[in-house]
């Protein structure tokens, strides 16, 4: 089948998902609202099919994810708004524009002047649409640890910014003595703001070092849950549960648990 083909299969299929007359009852209740966490979540089914290294669900995954926009296309399309086809239509556009060295002939020196000039565009783009300000656009919907580095990489570019890692490593510090204070004092009315000020820097130090702290995370999350379940493993194995177990036998095994993963 040809990528054309392939591509008006799936409108068709969505838009007979949504057909008033015989479409699917649970398709035909959705919106924008309702699917968005759909798309979010698959976005990130994406990166764990990334991350196994296993291309059969990769593509799965990639088909999911293009499956929420058609989808939210097909709601557009339904309302007036826009088709299927002006949003490839619009990236195309888009990168293009955003790539003037590939289309247009322009130079730049190197990949820090190209990034910034993309910044710019992006920027002189949202003030065409009317989204003035440093912080305009960034996505209330992304997960707070990315958008916590995202807003911090924002405001760098006008010089708000600690001058290098250290800088941050020393505000991180500040922020656990301030967190370390609120649990001294019991003031647990203060205790989530000082967690999230804590967080947030930890979030900017990860920046100056170029991590990402959402993906940090993400890996550390794996990790855990890895090792975790290798201690529930062992623990059976010996005929108890982990919640049995007191704290020794928990440490015991945790350290098992980390050289069986060194081992692979």
């Amino acid at each position: 089948m040809s990528r054309e083909d392939a591509v008006a299969r799936l409108l068709a299929i969505m838009a007979r998902l949504r057909a008033p007359e015989g479409g699917c009852p649970w398709d035909l209740a959705q919106d924008f609202e309702s699917i968005a966490p759909y798309t979010i979540e698959e976005a990130y089914e994406v990166s764990d099919a990334i991350a196994s290294g296993r291309p059969e669900r990769l593509r799965s995954e990639l088909g999911d994810l293009l499956f929420q926009v058609v989808f939210h296309a097909r709601l557009a399309e339904e309302r007036g708004w826009f088709t299927f086809d002006d949003v490839a239509e619009s990236i195309a556009t888009k990168l293009t524009v955003r790539h003037p060295h590939v289309f247009a002939g322009a130079h730049f020196a190197d990949a820090a002047e190209q990034t910034d000039a993309w910044e710019a565009m992006k920027a002189r783009e949202r003030e065409a649409n009317g989204e003035r300000g440093t912080l305009a656009d960034v996505p209330l919907a992304l997960p707070a640890l990315m958008r916590a580095a995202k807003l911090g990489r924002r405001a760098a570019r006008v010089g708000f910014d600690w001058p290098d890692a250290a800088g941050t490593r020393q505000k991180v510090a500040e922020e656990l003595r301030e967190l370390d204070a609120t649990v001294r004092d019991g003031d647990a009315a203060r205790q989530s703001e000082e967690l999230g000020d804590l967080l947030f820097a930890v979030a900017q130090w990860a920046r100056h070092l170029g991590l990402e702290p959402e993906a940090a995370l993400r890996d550390a999350n794996r990790k855990f849950e890895a090792r975790f379940r290798h201690m529930e493993s062992l623990a059976a194995a010996s005929g108890r549960s982990l919640g049995e177990l007191d704290y020794a036998a928990w440490d015991r095994l945790w350290i098992a648990a980390k050289a069986a993963a060194r081992a692979t």
